[in-house]
């Protein structure tokens, strides 16, 4: 597939435990990133649904193939035109009391072209904060990257960003995914350095797409929306809130970094 240069979208939210109310405002961001002249489009991890627990997001976990936020998400591609991809959704597990942490990839006829499950679940405990994702969710099994107009990108969700032989093992690539829903803990000490180190060593483009604020559940999530270039250089971010961040993938960028400083070809491992 020949690729061509596109304008990305990283979409920041603040959800809340109804899910109707979290596509509202999906749906306006979505809309205002195609307005911008977006073609890829990139929401945060769990955009459709932070709850007071853990097992509400079990509870809204839905059948791969089927569901009304999948449904959504093949209407709004189809709707605007646009690749879109769910940072992340609640799918089905092989047991009743976990889900999968599923990535959707819909292409703009609204067909669902790629899935990816986070494959390392979070775990962090610091006085009264604690996370266990392996407590509630299934862990995925393997890489993903997908062929697009865009150039060939790979996906990931949040804590992945932690192991860059995940990324490595699908090098190279053009652009790196990585909705997430960062701690303000551990993303005020590690979000910006981990995501610029990604795009450093693989030079090429990394789009991250956080839910940033305070959620009604009491969670304070980190935020910092941003896209980086091959170089590290941030293009866009923002900080707080709910919003849109927009940035140009040039593939001319790409060529010139990796034409400059050859470190992929000089791998040895």
């Amino acid at each position: 597939m020949s690729k061509r240069n596109g304008r990305l979208a990283a979409i920041q939210m603040v959800s809340g435990p109804r899910v109707a109310d979290n596509l509202v405002v999906a749906g306006r961001l979505v809309a205002d990133a195609a307005d911008q002249g977006a073609s890829l489009v990139v929401l945060p991890e769990y955009f459709p649904i932070i709850g007071a627990a853990d097992a509400d997001r079990v509870r809204a976990r839905e059948d791969f193939g089927a569901g009304p936020v999948q449904s959504w998400l093949a209407e709004n591609a189809r709707r605007h035109g646009i690749w879109l991809v769910a940072g992340s959704i609640p799918l089905a597990a092989s047991t009743a009391d976990k889900m999968r942490n599923a990535s959707l990839v819909f292409d703009p006829s609204g067909a669902c072209v790629a899935r990816y499950d986070k494959v390392h679940l979070f775990g962090f405990a610091q006085g009264d904060e604690s996370y266990d994702e392996a407590g509630f969710i299934e862990p995925g099994a393997r890489p993903v990257a997908i062929d697009t107009p865009f150039g060939r990108i790979a996906l990931s969700i949040c804590y992945d960003l932690r192991f860059p032989e995940l990324y490595r093992a699908l090098a190279p690539v053009d652009l790196i995914l990585v909705p997430a829903a960062f701690t303000e803990t551990t993303g005020r000490a590690h979000w910006e350095i981990l995501l610029r180190a990604r795009a450093i060593e693989n030079q090429c483009y990394v789009l991250a797409a956080g839910q940033g604020g305070r959620h009604e559940n009491g969670r304070l999530t980190h935020g910092n929306t941003m896209i980086v270039d091959p170089w590290g250089e941030i293009l866009d971010r923002k900080v707080k809130g709910p919003g849109v961040v927009i940035a140009d993938l040039e593939h001319e960028r790409i060529t010139d970094i990796r034409g400059r400083l050859p470190a992929l070809a000089h791998r040895k491992l």
